[in-house]
């Protein structure tokens, strides 16, 4: 079914590359899947145009039953996990460590005492790692962030739903000149050096375009994954931070959060396989969902529905 689901992928986008890019996968990986569909096919699939490639007569037949197949074994899967609302079994959890951190232990803690043969597993990462497991199947549901200016990037097929809004703030030390206002521009921060996520994640990205956007450009100089290093270093008047307010606390004492200007903002969102929303998945964000009210700090979504096979959503 891979070999078939790349082979489909190539027929969508005309280009090994671009298929590549929707499934998550590198041009090579799709190219060996191809090329083993070929020795199993007995025909040739595709053949060269210019730079590219194109289906063959034979790869427009089979892709053409790819689709029928990928489209009833979405189906079977949706009637498995139709079948019953029970909440058992696995549920695998990956998440960012701020939403893991805030979001999650209440949500579980409901879970695990409601449905006692529920069996959850968590891991924290970046977006960019957790998105190819959820994606090839060994993860379950996402907690995932998207910045506003650096919005979150998913394949066709996967379902967003934000849990939280929330502003993000410049952490720096009580004793750097600019920490006795309420809101800096980030324009006057040139010089400063930054800690942050490191190179290819959301909060990497996001920093330097918000800086560069206003024409900064960017000193990172520790690179650190945790918000709570990062503070520690910013107590010492090393650093400065962007933080999101769900990760100001616990904060070492000698820090202070100034708004920005232009304001930033972040979402944390579920994501799941579309195809494979189990009873588990819909019971876990339910009891997300029902936890975020408590919290003052954060401000929740407010009844936005489903993003369902979007590819940027922000």
């Amino acid at each position: 079914m891979e070999r078939l689901r790349a082979l489909a992928a190539v027929a969508d986008h005309g280009s090994i590359a671009q298929a590549a890019r929707t499934l998550h996968m590198t041009a090579s990986g799709v190219s060996q899947q191809l090329a083993k569909l070929e020795r199993e096919a007995g025909h040739r699939l595709l053949e060269p145009q210019g730079r590219s490639v194109r289906l063959t007569h034979a790869g427009r037949v089979l892709a053409g039953h790819a689709d029928r197949l990928l489209a009833q074994l979405a189906t079977a899967q949706s009637d498995l996990a139709d079948l019953g609302d029970e909440v058992l079994g696995p549920l695998r959890i990956g998440g960012v460590g701020s939403a893991v951190r805030t979001l999650l232990p209440d949500a579980l803690a409901d879970l695990t005492g409601d449905h006692p043969r529920l069996t959850p597993t968590v891991v924290d990462g970046e977006a960019v790692d957790l998105v190819p497991q959820l994606l090839n199947g060994e993860l379950d549901l996402l907690l995932i962030e998207s910045w506003a200016n650096r919005p979150v990037s998913v394949p066709e097929g996967v379902t967003l739903r934000t849990l939280v809004s929330e502003d993000v703030y410049v952490a720096l030390s009580e004793r750097h000149p600019l920490s006795d206002r309420e809101t800096v521009d980030l324009a006057d921060l040139t010089g400063t050096a930054w800690a942050c996520c490191p190179p290819g994640t959301a909060p990497h990205e996001a920093l330097v375009q918000a800086l560069r956007t206003r024409g900064v450009e960017p000193d990172i100089r520790y690179l650190l994954a945790e918000h709570l290093t990062q503070l520690s270093l910013v107590a010492r008047n090393l650093t400065a931070s962007l933080v999101p307010a769900m990760s100001r606390r616990p904060a070492p004492p000698g820090v202070r959060f100034l708004a920005t200007r232009p304001a930033l903002r972040r979402d944390i969102r579920a994501a799941w396989l579309t195809r494979a929303q189990s009873p588990p998945v819909r019971a876990c964000v339910a009891a997300i969902e029902a936890h975020r009210q408590d919290r003052g700090d954060i401000r929740p979504d407010e009844g936005e529905p489903p993003e369902t096979g979007s590819r940027t959503a922000g």
